[in-house]
């Protein structure tokens, strides 16, 4: 009787557990976005230019360097910060200035901005500047798109064509 009392007892409250697992399995329900949002996210890395040139060096100079430290030009490992604006239908959502990463400031700036908008027709625009021109852009790209409630909008931008892509 004893036993049969402890395996009633153990299916209770394993039944039990299970229960309370099922329920916070799936209460509350979560809503990631609102149905009526897409979202928008700016991701990008990009090496900025240098802030010193690099110095072309003489046959001389480059004769004084040891044999397997020989390079045609000298340069400043330190880069300049990334700057970066994005527009929505003409108003700036977006305004950052990015520090090359790395223990000398000398590798890659990176951006990572996420943000919501109505559902909709939309025009997109972005700018960025790598370069030490105290105004204007070095870059810049626009797109008219049609954004679906509920899906992601990707901007980025590819060094090698020096273009953003709209995705």
């Amino acid at each position: 009787m004893n036993s049969l009392l402890q395996g009633v007892m153990q299916a209770t409250a394993y039944a039990l557990f299970a229960l309370t697992l099922g329920y916070f399995a799936s209460m509350p329900s979560y809503r990631y976005a609102d149905a009526n949002l897409a979202t928008v996210k700016l991701s990008l890395t990009h090496t900025t230019e240098r802030v010193k040139p690099c110095i072309k060096l003489t046959p001389e100079q480059i004769a004084a360097l040891a044999a397997n430290m020989r390079h045609t030009e000298s340069c400043e490992r330190e880069r300049l910060p990334l700057t970066v604006e994005l527009d929505v239908d003409g108003q700036t959502i977006v305004r950052s200035t990015a520090r090359p990463s790395g223990l000398w400031n000398d590798g890659p700036a990176s951006v990572y901005e996420r943000f919501d908008v109505p559902a909709g027709k939309h025009t997109i625009a972005v700018r960025m500047r790598d370069s030490a021109r105290p105004d204007g852009w070095d870059f810049e790209g626009s797109v008219a798109t049609d954004l679906r409630p509920g899906h992601y909008f990707t901007v980025t931008f590819k060094p090698a064509t020096g273009e953003f892509l709209f995705r």
